[in-house]
């Protein structure tokens, strides 16, 4: 697999920290961080990406205005939750999602599978 340039949405600042870990051990870069939807919005809009992380919910606000902006830019993403596929939106719940906590074998995985797809 290819590098890819990442952008994360994490609200949790120590996980936010173990996945940038957990892919640039893996090849990627990560070329974004965002912890509030508005800023995720933004780096969505404007960074030249490969791929996103996206937690559901980023200090109580759902994640997935930053998803439609991926999908519209033909982006792929997955979501990264505790919630599972029951937390995501109807439209998002054919997507791969890393349950968390999740190991980097997982997130790996999860790149591969939604990048060729």
């Amino acid at each position: 697999m290819s590098a890819k340039r990442v952008l994360i949405v994490e609200d949790e600042v120590l996980l936010a920290m173990d996945l940038e870990c957990m892919l640039t051990d893996i090849g990627h870069e990560v070329v974004g961080q965002a912890t509030r939807i508005d800023k995720a919005i933004k780096l969505a809009q404007e960074t030249d990406l490969d791929f996103a992380v996206l937690d559901i919910n980023v200090a109580g606000t759902k994640s997935f205005p930053v998803a439609d902006i991926l999908r519209e830019r033909g982006i792929p993403f997955t979501f990264a939750t505790g919630y599972g596929v029951d937390g995501l939106e109807d439209g998002y719940r054919d997507l791969p999602v890393l349950q968390k906590p999740y190991a980097q074998s997982d997130l790996k995985r999860t790149i591969l599978e939604v990048c060729r797809g």
